[in-house]
């Protein structure tokens, strides 16, 4: 983009309303890559001279003639070429430290702005408006779900802990959200570990950005995982793939762990903003020409579960300036939640492009015999769990206070109503 498209780059951070701040780094960027092919050609220029120059001191020793000053000529571009390997090393660094904080370039389709301009594409259901609900927090307390006092007791401010009915909830949750995506929807099951590396991370654009937002392990260049998005993308990194395998759909739960370090006063109460939560998450690989029907799919898939739990929601399909760092597209799932009175983001279903799979090189080797050519990245929880646990204890709230559980997680939870 840097050297090819610099015009389509700088339109893409026009969009997003980043080109003020990000242009003295773009412009840095087309110097140093100039700057890095001149001093590539400098070295090989300089290494077929000393070539050169050792064939003529070959010559020279062979006919018993002196070859001192083309020996002294030789050290010399030796130690100019060392030189332009320390300058060439430098300015590598420089470069691609610029371009991994440069964010993606959203697509033609997604409309420019921020967030007044996201757009509502579609909706599903009937809101519960107008009725007194009670909010989450406290209906959970009351039927003794959720214990929030113990949980910020034994780990701190937003840690929480299910009880009893709540927690075989949590388990219910992710045994119906899996079984639907394996059975119903054909992705490969996978069960990944918390912990990622630090080249895993950056591979799906966590870092080097979001660094003060993540958990990281002391003593070690080690991360917990902000979602499985991150072990589930970088199962293939640096790895080619035969073009059959494509599309390939991984789904994985795992706990989530966010430091949340720029959302102080967001969203305190109750589920709506935790550190450590559950996911289900969906990952798909795409070929290029393929990619924009796998998000539609992929969003799809989230939205059964939505159904299935039989809460109202909404898509949204966010302008440039609201898209995440890494997408260039992105769909926000939303549910209407009574008691709180407000739509709730429960999942974000993106289409990234090239973008991980360059970081992370992530490729594919077309049928057709061509080169290998870098996949596209898609993502979307599927669902993540505190706000659809809030939204279900809102949404399903009867009179006499209990909460009607949704006929798909009946068989799950063992139990038709919360208690």
């Amino acid at each position: 983009m840097v050297r090819e498209h610099i015009d389509a780059l700088r339109a893409g951070m026009r969009r997003r309303g980043a080109l003020e701040v990000l242009a003295p780094a773009i412009d840095r960027a087309v110097t140093l890559d100039k700057s890095r092919r001149d001093t590539i050609q400098a070295v090989e220029e300089r290494k077929a001279a000393r070539n050169a120059v050792s064939q003529q001191v070959g010559q020279r020793k062979r006919a018993g003639e002196s070859a001192d000053d083309l020996q002294q000529q030789s050290r010399a571009l030796g130690d100019e070429i060392a030189r332009l390997d320390r300058e060439l090393a430098e300015t590598e660094r420089e470069l691609s430290s610029i371009l991994l904080e440069l964010p993606n370039v959203t697509l033609d389709s997604v409309p420019g702005g921020g967030e007044e301009s996201n757009v509502v594409v579609r909706t599903w259901g009937q809101p519960r408006e107008g009725v007194r609900v009670e909010p989450h927090w406290e209906v959970g307390a009351r039927l003794g779900l959720i214990d929030f006092e113990r949980g910020a007791k034994i780990s701190g401010s937003g840690f929480i802990v299910f009880r009893g009915a709540g927690a075989r909830l949590v388990r219910s949750l992710m045994n119906l959200m899996l079984d639907v995506h394996t059975r119903e929807h054909g992705y490969e099951e996978i069960w990944v570990p918390v912990v990622v590396n630090r080249a895993s991370m950056i591979g799906t654009a966590q870092l080097p950005k979001f660094e003060e937002d993540m958990y990281a392990l002391k003593d070690e260049d080690a991360f917990l995982i902000p979602t499985a998005e991150v072990p589930l993308t970088n199962l293939y990194r640096d790895e080619i793939l035969p073009e059959s395998e494509l599309p390939k759909a991984m789904t994985a739960y795992s706990p989530c762990f966010r430091r949340e370090a720029g959302a102080a006063g967001k969203d305190t109460r109750g589920l709506l903003r935790v550190h450590e939560f559950d996911k289900v998450e969906l990952v798909r690989y795409a070929t290029p020409e393929t990619s924009g029907q796998q998000l539609e799919l992929l969003t799809a898939h989230a939205e059964k579960i939505l159904q299935l739990l039989q809460l109202p929601y909404r898509v949204v399909q966010l302008a440039s300036g609201d898209t995440g760092f890494a997408s260039a597209q992105t769909y926000d799932l939303e549910v209407f939640a009574s008691g709180v009175g407000k739509w709730l983001e429960v999942s974000s279903c993106s289409n990234f492009t090239d973008f991980q799979a360059r970081r992370a090189n992530i490729r594919y080797k077309p049928a057709d015999g061509g080169k290998p050519r870098f996949v596209h990245t898609l993502n979307g929880s599927g669902l993540a769990f505190p706000r659809i646990i809030a939204a279900l204890l809102e949404h399903h709230q009867q009179p006499d206070g209990a909460i009607v559980v949704p006929e798909a997680l009946r068989g799950y939870l063992g139990a038709e109503r919360l208690t």
